[in-house]
């Protein structure tokens, strides 16, 4: 007996598509069956968003790309009106749209926090009120919010961005507690995922493999995840086997908040 992810003809858009987790996440969504509306800052003729549409049309399922900055006060409601249309609806939201602000919290200026502060934050709540009106609508609706290990546990000169990945698992708490029973919140907190962004991390030491190597032990499953491993997590949160679950974030990071320290 098997037990499938089925999504077939559902509606989703996912936010932050043109590169990392997002490609993972629109992968696994079309992978089970979902026609995918994607945004990213990147222009709709460029090569991320073929990329994206590619990644979604391989498993026969309709992609529609927006180019849009969430951090703008009125980019989420229009990403929102636009997916909504060119899909017909919107049955599941995937929340990803960020970027690493890492400073000290000495050292992070106004415009650090005012930057940081709009798209890490600010920007998943303006896209969940847009969405809304259409999750009411849908049969089986959700609102995935990707937060961070960093929620949790931090390390020196990741401020703010620890702070509003804080505020995000308080927001996804507030939806479920409003928006239930009609519309689950759920959130999910990556660890350290294999991602070309974090190539760079590792580029920036004098060893960059062996700065790998270390950051691998660190983890007691041995390795770093994988966007597609994300990706899988939100198929599944999106299903129906999911339905009990809502109002909490679910931390993915291969056991490395289970150390008390590192080795």
């Amino acid at each position: 007996m098997t037990l499938p992810i089925d999504l077939t003809d559902r509606c989703a858009l996912v936010t932050g598509v043109t590169s990392g987790i997002g490609v993972g996440i629109a992968r696994r969504l079309a992978e089970a069956g979902c026609d995918i509306a994607g945004c990213g800052r990147r222009g709709d003729d460029s090569a991320e968003a073929d990329a994206f549409r590619q990644v979604v049309e391989q498993h026969g399922r309709k992609a529609h790309y927006v180019s849009a900055d969430l951090s703008e006060p009125d980019g989420p409601a229009g990403v929102i009106d636009a997916s909504a249309e060119a899909l017909g609806g919107l049955d599941v939201i995937v929340s990803n749209a960020g970027r690493n602000v890492f400073r000290g919290a000495a050292d992070c200026t106004e415009a650090d926090w005012d930057d940081c502060m709009q798209l890490d934050l600010a920007s998943h709540w303006r896209l969940a009120k847009s969405a809304k009106p259409h999750l009411d609508r849908a049969a089986l609706p959700v609102f995935i919010v990707i937060s961070s290990n960093h929620a949790w546990n931090t390390i020196p000169g990741c401020f703010p961005y620890n702070v509003a990945k804080a505020g995000l698992n308080a927001m996804v708490q507030s939806l479920a507690i409003e928006w239930g029973p009609k519309v689950r919140a759920v959130g999910v907190a990556p660890g350290f995922i294999d991602t070309p962004g974090n190539d760079t991390w590792f580029d920036s030491f004098p060893d960059p493999a062996a700065e790998r190597a270390r950051t691998e032990r660190m983890h007691p499953v041995g390795r770093l995840g994988t966007v597609d491993e994300i990706g899988a997590l939100c198929a599944f949160l999106s299903s129906e086997h999911a339905a009990f679950i809502s109002g909490t974030t679910l931390l993915v990071d291969g056991g490395r908040g289970a150390l008390m320290q590192d080795d």
